[in-house]
């Protein structure tokens, strides 16, 4: 009997073959798909060309993969984000918006623009238009960038504590939305679940800028928060060691209220890779961030039966076994086009010890600019070289882009099917 996608996934994270490889598109802001190309995707399978596919995460535009569409493709995973997005917004009071492409779709009524000077639109924190804009989206663009608002840097006054204004305990309106996300998940059982886990990211460069705060205060400059990771590595590590205790104990209530709901924790999106090389090193990956990967880890691996997820886009092979060492069992997105990610050796090496998350897909080069034909064979390669004995989630590298054609798509989940019967 074919296996539900929670079985899929259970089998898959247990480094068992599951029936088919297992597969996330949506599960997270870092596995999921543009609305534009969400759009044409449903319209392709399901022939429904007034519909709007919800904005579910604003910063990257990310569509909202909704039942219909996941129960009409091989999608075996869903996932609860956090309340707010990277805007500050909550995905509610939902309204209809175009982008520059065309695409109709809906966005949450805090979602408010106002025109840029380049003809592009700007974006504002809780929709607040009488606050600075946080975010800038430049016309004919698919996604939003931060716009820095960084105060002056005074050292002698600096405070850990302004770098940690968006960290704290769950409050009552937090709780009341993991309830619910709970009782969502268990109207979904036949699904894997994965949970993005709040304030456990330390440093992602994406959330430094805070462009979900009004008034961000301390360092939040992209080029002064990396400098200050050698310049005041002290001020670093006790914004850090405040922000891990504040995680901790609300990771405690979060083991309490979804138990074994939730089956993977996705702790962190820190980028340590670039195209070329690791973009730290190993000394300063292990002094800056294990210690406090390592308690999170330790704390969810004690209390509950989920495994923990990091996402780190690049070249991060020389980073792995400090990964492992840290106690994550998944890593994400797997960029393969990246110096040293060759997918057949980090299989061969670490294959018993991660399960590769991503790596289907090259988003750089296959998905842009090849041919459906194309996208089918390097799917199908992938699937050869990750899946065997479990240990591979199908997902894209990163987040499938906005013009991307529904064919190129379509040509994935046909090799996701096609791998199950060779």
């Amino acid at each position: 009997m074919a296996m539900t996608g929670r079985q899929r996934l259970a089998a898959t994270l247990a480094h068992q073959s599951p029936d088919r490889v297992a597969v996330d598109f949506g599960s997270s802001a870092v596995t999921g798909i543009h609305v534009s190309a969400v759009t044409r995707l449903r319209r392709q399978v399901l022939g429904d060309a007034g519909y709007r596919v919800k904005v579910n995460e604003p910063y990257q535009m990310l569509g909202e993969i909704d039942d219909e569409l996941r129960g009409a493709l091989p999608i075996d995973v869903i996932g609860a984000m956090g309340r707010k997005s990277m805007f500050g917004t909550e995905s509610r009071d939902w309204k209809p918006f175009t982008l520059f492409d065309g695409t109709e779709c809906l966005v949450p009524g805090q979602f408010n623009v106002t025109p840029a000077p380049d003809g592009g639109w700007l974006i504002y924190p809780e929709g607040d238009t009488a606050a600075r804009p946080s975010g800038h989206m430049p016309r004919g663009g698919y996604f939003f960038d931060s716009i820095i608002r960084q105060r002056p840097v005074d050292d002698e006054r600096l405070d850990p504590a302004d770098n940690l204004e968006e960290f704290a305990l769950l409050g009552p309106e937090d709780l009341a939305y993991y309830r619910a996300q709970k009782a969502w998940f268990e109207e979904r059982l036949d699904y894997g679940a994965l949970l993005v886990v709040p304030g456990s990211a330390f440093g992602d460069i994406a959330l430094v800028p805070a462009p979900f705060l009004k008034d961000p205060r301390g360092i939040r400059d992209i080029e002064e928060w990396y400098v200050s990771t050698v310049a005041r590595q002290d001020y670093v590590l006790e914004v850090f060691d405040r922000q891990c205790a504040i995680a901790e104990a609300n990771l405690r209530t979060l083991i309490g209220l979804f138990g074994d709901t939730v089956q993977v924790a996705m702790l962190t999106g820190t980028d340590f890779g670039t195209q070329r090389g690791t973009f730290i090193s190993r000394d300063a990956y292990r002094t800056l961030f294990q210690p406090f990967h390592r308690r999170l880890n330790e704390l969810i691996h004690r209390n509950s039966s989920w495994k923990t997820f990091i996402h780190s886009c690049g070249d991060v092979y020389p980073l792995i076994p400090d990964f492992i060492a840290a106690g994550f069992d998944i890593l994400n997105p797997v960029q393969c086009s990246a110096a040293e990610m060759d997918p057949v050796r980090l299989k061969r090496e670490f294959g018993r010890a991660l399960t590769f998350w991503g790596g289907g897909i090259d988003t750089q080069h296959t998905l842009a600019f090849g041919t459906p034909d194309e996208v089918y064979r390097q799917c199908r390669e992938r699937i050869d070289i990750f899946g065997p004995d479990g240990g591979f989630v199908f997902d894209a590298i990163h987040n499938v882009q906005g013009p991307t054609s529904a064919e190129k798509m379509l040509a994935m989940f046909r090799a996701v099917r096609d791998s199950a019967r060779s």
